[in-house]
Formats: structure tokens, C-alpha cells, sequence
């Protein structure tokens, strides 16, 4: 799959390698020819830093995925050489995605009139009043418009890109690369851009982080949250807080999600029958099944097939 990353001048070093970090790193298992994009051969990152282009804007005309990581300012404009690659891209069916303040470059391309889209929350009243037409999601950290893909900050950039990993290599292929990058398993987009939380690096987290990777490892299992309590040593009440500062949801809506993950890479990878890929990811049966791809995905389990396998 090749995919382009779409660089510019002043451009955030970490925003860059955001999508880098995912993609292009070599312990990523399904190989991806990853290519940065740009006007020019060299461009002036933030910080001081030069950071040498190795393919044009045009190269991007080739490329499956296009991913613009985020923009220098919303008040100013965007190059219509840029906001044209993305374009094109879309127009080809093309994967598109805007990471934060990127999402504009999308807007100001046409590409979310009546669709729903997100952005940093600090400039969402700004992409509200520019753009109108566009139904903005608050609270999501990102939002999957089948083709088109916008994130809020970083950090959900950082989200986005690995939702995006795993439609197009499977969410075990996702989970394993955000295991390797020492960050938390996906994250669903409807979650909210800010929350409180615990100290990341506290003793009580590593374990509900532990405890939770256990589970994405097997979701089949109905453990009570009195029964993850004692194992974590935690009391009910702390353990709750604890899991929703780590996933910005409860056990319940969490274990649903990750058990919608691995029926995702169930389907990816070839296989069938409704009932058998419900017993294997943790559902009760094929109904149930369907009923959690509804509320996670808002589509039936075919209708995703259909919309998120890339051939």
C-alpha cells in the first residue's frame, strides 16, 4: 500500500512523524511504501530543524492513502497546490485524511461537506463558522467517514493513524505496533479530546494497563469488575476511574470494542460465518454481534466489509 505523508514549510516535526511512526517504522509487519510529499526539496521545520523532501507533491498523485499531519495556522491559507493533491485523491477513491488542524486543507477541498468531521476543540468554533456545511463532532477524537478520516491533536493523530493501520492490515496488526510504541491499545474516535487522568506513570495504572492488555489479548472471557478488582488490587470504584482514565470508557463499552476489533481482523482476513466469529471474538452469538458492529460502527458487520476492505 503506498502512502503518502504530505510535508510543508514550518511544519511540526512531531506531527511529521506521527504518521511515520506508525507506518514507517521497520517493525511495522505489513510493509507499506511510505513516501514524504512536498512543494519543495527542503523544508523549515519548527525548532530550527531542516528536514530534506524526498519525493514532489505530484508523487502523492499515486498513492492509495494521503495523509496531511496537521497545518500551520488556521488563519492562514493553505497552498492551492496542496489542497488540489487532496482533492485528486479523493476523486480517485483514495484514503484521505486530515490530522488535526489538517482537517481544513479537507474542508477547504470540498471533501466534508455534509459529513461529519472533528479538529483540535481549540479551533472548532472557527471550522464551525468557516465551514457550516460541515457536521462537526465535537468531543471525537477522530472521525471515519468511510474514505475520508479527520482527527482532533497529536495524540489523536496518533489514534487515527492507527485506526487506519488496522483497516488497512488488521486491528491485531494495529494493536501490536501500539504495543511497540508504548501507547494505549486503539482508542474509538468517539471519545473525548480532553479528559482527566490519573498519573501515567503510577503503579495502579501500569497494572490496570497490564490488565487491559490481557483482555485484548483474549476478549472472550466475562470477567465482573469485582473479580478485575481483586486481581488488580484495587477497590470497584478505583478500578472504574482508572479504566476510564486509561480508555475514556467504561469495562463494558471497552470490552465491546475490542471485541468488535478482533471480529474486524476476523473479517479482514478471510473469514466467514457470522455465529463462529462471534463465539471466537467474545460474543454470545450472531445477533449480538451485529449489535455491537451498529453501535461501534453504525453499520452491519457486511456493509463494513463492504466499506473498509481496501482492495
Amino acid at each position: 500500500m503506498r502512502i503518502a505523508i504530505i510535508a510543508y514549510d514550518k511544519i511540526s516535526p512531531f506531527m511529521l512523524s506521527t504518521p511515520l511512526a506508525v507506518f514507517g517504522e521497520p517493525f511495522v509487519g505489513n510493509r507499506h511504501e511510505v513516501m514524504i510529499c512536498g512543494e519543495t526539496q527542503r523544508v523549515a521545520a519548527i525548532g530550527g530543524l531542516s528536514i530534506d523532501i524526498p519525493y514532489p507533491l505530484s508523487q502523492a498523485d499515486d498513492a492509495e492513502v494521503v495523509i496531511l499531519p496537521g497545518w500551520r495556522h488556521v488563519d492562514e491559507a493553505i497552498p492551492v497546490a496542496i489542497i488540489d493533491v487532496i482533492r485528486r485523491a479523493a476523486m480517485r477513491g483514495a484514503m484521505v485524511a486530515g490530522l488535526c488542524l489538517g482537517a481544513f486543507a479537507l474542508a477547504e477541498a470540498g471533501l466534508l461537506d455534509g459529513r461529519r468531521a472533528t479538529t483540535h476543540w481549540s479551533r472548532l468554533d472557527v471550522f464551525q463558522s468557516r465551514y457550516p456545511h460541515i457536521q462537526i463532532d465535537k468531543g471525537a477524537i477522530f472521525v471515519d467517514e468511510g474514505m475520508i478520516l479527520t482527527s482532533a491533536g497529536i495524540a489523536s493523530a496518533m489514534d487515527c493513524c492507527l485506526h487506519i493501520l488496522a483497516r488497512l492490515s488488521g486491528s491485531t496488526e494495529a494493536n501490536r505496533v501500539a504495543r511497540h510504541l508504548v501507547v494505549p491499545v486503539q482508542r474509538g474516535g468517539g471519545q473525548p479530546q480532553v479528559i482527566e487522568r490519573p498519573t501515567a506513570a503510577s503503579s495502579a495504572e501500569r497494572r490496570v494497563a497490564k490488565m487491559l492488555d490481557d483482555l485484548l489479548v483474549d476478549p472472550t472471557g466475562n470477567p465482573t469488575l469485582d473479580e478485575l478488582a481483586q486481581r488488580t488490587g484495587m477497590s470497584r470504584r478505583s478500578l472504574s476511574r482508572y479504566i476510564r482514565a486509561h480508555t475514556g470508557d467504561s469495562l463494558g463499552a471497552w470490552l465491546r470494542r475490542a471485541r468488535v476489533a478482533l471480529a474486524q481482523d476476523l473479517f479482514l482476513k478471510g473469514a466467514d460465518g457470522l455465529d463462529q466469529i462471534a463465539g471466537v471474538s467474545g460474543f454470545s452469538d450472531a445477533k449480538s454481534l451485529r449489535h455491537a458492529f451498529r453501535m461501534e460502527t453504525g453499520m452491519t458487520p457486511k456493509q463494513w466489509q463492504t466499506r473498509h476492505r481496501l482492495s
